[in-house]
């Protein structure tokens, strides 16, 4: 990879750290010619006004972490799912539309509440008592198919259920594979997505020290049993209600949005002190005898100034 990013920087060919194209519009984006983007595209703008947006204006960076069993999926998915909009807002940096100010610290993740409300959102279910894998297996059968993939071909079912599909309803001869499953999962787009895996999925891309910054601010809280009891106890509280308006503030409000009595910018960085905290009692070190926490370092800054990096471009843009 190095010596990929080395040849494109020696062809003056960069890479722009932000969520959203800052000027193009959506007629200068070139398109991949891959058959399940034709079908995505076609079916985006029957389910939301920003779905075409999603796919070809935006750009986040996702962060992969494990579990040791489905207690500790469920834990770490209820916790991932309250404190996404604290992502969200450390990162971000998507206040530019064709070339104006677009209102938002975050349009990228504004853009996710109407793509699709059928494959997107804060997925209360997860909350209820009895979450487990079925559960989220239960939801994702209902979830809309985009295709389904027969060697080098895409075959349109846009709309229709895997259960239907499993019944062998959608495609004549054709039942359903394990292959069709890992596919549709890769479709489904919450804020935090639960596969072989948990994703994150509600932070801007950013500068390359940023990347790390992310990953290292969710082991923080995920791999460390007493950084993970106290995030949950900060968000354990919130209701279904209070939570959804968190998330749906984030994109406009950034750290000014909040929830029982406390702005997100409070919350942001007690959760910093509490990654830091567990990314020290991992003791993951380096050559020179370095801990993980360095690499919160961005966020400490950011946090510090109470500013997302979306209104540091706000200021220079202005």
């Amino acid at each position: 990879l190095t010596v990929t990013l080395v040849g494109l920087y020696k062809k003056g060919i960069g890479f722009l750290g932000m969520g959203m194209t800052p000027n193009w519009t959506r007629a200068d984006i070139p398109v991949m010619p891959k058959g399940r983007y034709k079908i995505m595209t076609a079916y985006m703008p029957k389910v939301g006004t920003l779905g075409l947006d999603m796919m070809y204006r935006t750009c986040t960076v996702q962060s992969n972490h494990d579990f040791s069993s489905e207690a500790d999926m469920v834990r770490k998915l209820r916790v991932a799912l309250a404190l996404q909009p604290v992502g969200t807002a450390l990162f971000a940096n998507s206040p530019f539309t064709e070339g104006k100010a677009n209102g938002f610290v975050s349009f990228r993740s504004e853009i996710w509440r109407d793509t699709d409300h059928q494959r997107a959102g804060m997925l209360p279910f997860v909350f209820e008592n009895g979450m487990g894998f079925e559960c989220y297996a239960d939801y994702a059968l209902d979830v809309p198919m985009y295709f389904v993939k027969r060697g080098d071909k895409y075959i349109d079912v846009s709309g229709k259920s895997f259960r239907d599909h499993l019944a062998g309803k959608l495609v004549p001869g054709e039942r359903a594979t394990i292959s069709d499953w890992a596919n549709h999962v890769s479709t489904i787009f919450p804020e935090v997505r639960l596969k072989r895996y948990l994703e994150m999925r509600g932070s801007d891309v950013g500068p390359r020290a940023r990347l790390s910054a992310l990953t290292a601010f969710w082991a923080g809280l995920f791999y460390d049993d007493g950084a993970l009891d106290a995030a949950w106890d900060i968000v354990k509280d919130w209701s279904v209600q209070e939570r959804q308006k968190l998330r749906d503030d984030v994109p406009r409000a950034g750290f000014k949005a909040t929830i029982h009595g406390r702005t997100l910018l409070d919350i942001s960085r007690e959760c910093l002190t509490l990654a830091r905290a567990g990314l020290t009692r991992r003791r993951k070190l380096d050559g020179k005898g370095e801990d993980e926490t360095k690499f919160l370092s961005p966020l400490d800054e950011i946090a510090a100034r109470g500013k997302t990096p979306a209104e540091d471009l706000l200021d220079k843009f202005h």
